[in-house]
């Protein structure tokens, strides 16, 4: 069952706040958003305001409105997060449930029934021996207990100084310190330095950018970056790597999938060095590539997955860690326990959301779904390859990246200064102007990102489609 918007919103010409304030002043004035420039909506000195904060008050499906009536497709499922679609009545009303029954109790010493069940369905999806699931709230703490882990079980089997990890240039993994150190973006990096030491990055999988002599052979580049990660242990020494940390599809630097035999060659040289594989899946399990968790998509069993986001469709907030039995056979007799948790870990009203959210993918059939339309959808986002401006359409299941360049036949991408002009001056505000909510970004090279609800066909990918081509053919014009 699903909520009809006109049931539960009325779009005013003026929404306020309880004390009266309107909504956009307030926000203005007082909420500090996450990786926002909050100069845009100051007052430059002239007399007038900066752009209005934007307020997206309800959604039904693959639709959001803003606190205006106006009505948007939304192409980025909130942030990788709304697998199954706005307004799924079922999953609130499991929440309300769990939360009469049980609101809230931790994980340390004791268990309660969602958190069983949850953990039972995951380890049962999970591929290999991955049976241990470690709740956290989101993805960067998954990220971060799992490389606490690798680092206490190398302890725990007589490899102390194994501590070192890998992860690829441009990957985000996270804001804690641990799983910014494995972030490789400079600029997000900087603030915050001296971060936690022992992080070292390799070359992604981006084969667009490839080096020159590998740009007709993708099994060949896949080699290539694979070895990268074998040569930096070597560098590092085998006895100081403990873990290598990858996304099945790298989302920074836009939807870079994994060339073929990249995987197969990864978990070789992480078995030669006894370094574990850890497929950090915050993005990209719960159907975003196709499987529930997508090293099933790629052909490889990691030592660790971690994840979050689609778990619950963004109904509530949850992350976890899925370890194999050998990673948690120290924990299991003397004294021997895992000195790391979370209060809000395993939340029971996340936990029952989390459940609802999994009834819904089995009853529609929804990864099904996925990988027989994902062709259709990246058929759709071919078609823009005729525009000046697009280099590069790459991705796999509904997740996909359109590179922007300033030269097709070169691939000579923008400057600093352009990428400010062509993302943020004009691109971010046209593409809400046309009704499509979606992330362009410069995390790398300058990239329109797409990412809907895993509930939309052919016909949205048209529509979706079509609505980019009219601003990027407008952003021709205006460059």
């Amino acid at each position: 069952m699903s909520i009809h918007p006109e049931e539960i919103w009325e779009p005013a010409s003026d929404v306020h706040t309880p004390r009266g304030t309107l909504l956009a002043e307030a926000a203005r004035d007082h909420l500090w958003m996450h990786f926002t420039r909050h100069s845009v909506f100051e007052d430059h000195g002239d007399g007038g305001l900066g752009h209005s904060v934007p307020i997206i008050v309800r959604g039904e499906g693959h639709r959001i409105w803003d606190d205006r009536g106006r009505e948007y497709i939304d192409g980025l499922a909130g942030l990788f997060v709304t697998q199954v679609g706005h307004g799924r009545t079922e999953i609130a009303e499991a929440m309300a449930a769990q939360a009469r029954e049980l609101a809230y109790f931790p994980l340390w010493s004791y268990a309660h029934p969602r958190a069983i069940e949850l953990a039972e369905r995951l380890a049962f999806l999970a591929p290999g021996d991955l049976n241990r699931v470690f709740f956290t709230t989101g993805g960067g703490e998954a990220v971060e207990s799992a490389w606490k882990l690798a680092k206490q079980y190398f302890k725990l089997t007589g490899k102390p100084t194994k501590h070192k990890v890998i992860s690829r240039s441009i990957a985000y993994h996270g804001t804690p310190h641990g799983a910014l150190s494995l972030t490789g973006i400079p600029p997000a990096r900087a603030p915050f330095e001296p971060l936690v030491p022992g992080a070292h990055k390799v070359p992604n999988t981006n084969f667009y950018r490839a080096p020159e002599h590998l740009q007709n052979d993708e099994k060949a580049f896949g080699r290539w970056a694979a070895d990268r990660i074998a040569e930096a242990i070597e560098f590092e020494g085998p006895e100081t790597v403990a873990a290598v940390f990858l996304e099945p599809v790298q989302n920074s630097g836009g939807c870079f999938p994994p060339p073929p035999g990249y995987f197969e060659r990864v978990r070789e040289i992480c078995d030669e060095y006894d370094v574990l594989l850890v497929s950090d899946e915050t993005i990209c399990a719960f159907g975003r590539i196709g499987s529930i968790f997508a090293c099933d998509d790629f052909g490889y069993v990691p030592d660790i997955i971690t994840t979050a986001k689609g778990i619950t469709s963004g109904y509530a907030p949850l992350g976890l860690m899925v370890a194999s039995d050998r990673l948690f056979e120290p924990f299991k007799s003397g004294l021997t326990y895992f000195p790391h948790g979370y209060t809000w870990g395993g939340h029971p009203v996340s936990c029952a959301a989390a459940m609802a959210n999994l009834d819904i993918f089995e009853r529609e059939g929804l990864t099904d779904h996925v990988k027989a339309n994902a062709p259709v959808f990246r058929a759709a986002l071919d078609g823009l390859r005729d525009l000046s401006l697009v280099g590069d359409v790459r991705g796999a299941g509904f997740f996909y990246g359109i590179e922007l360049v300033k030269d097709k036949a070169t691939r000579e991408t923008f400057d600093h200064d352009e990428c400010e002009r062509l993302l943020r001056g004009f691109l971010s505000k046209a593409l809400f102007d046309a009704g499509i909510y979606c992330r362009a970004d410069d995390r790398g090279d300058p990239v329109i990102q797409l990412a809907p609800p895993l509930t939309v066909g052919p016909a949205e990918f048209e529509d979706i489609a079509s609505r980019l081509r009219g601003v990027l053919v407008e952003a021709e014009n205006h460059l």
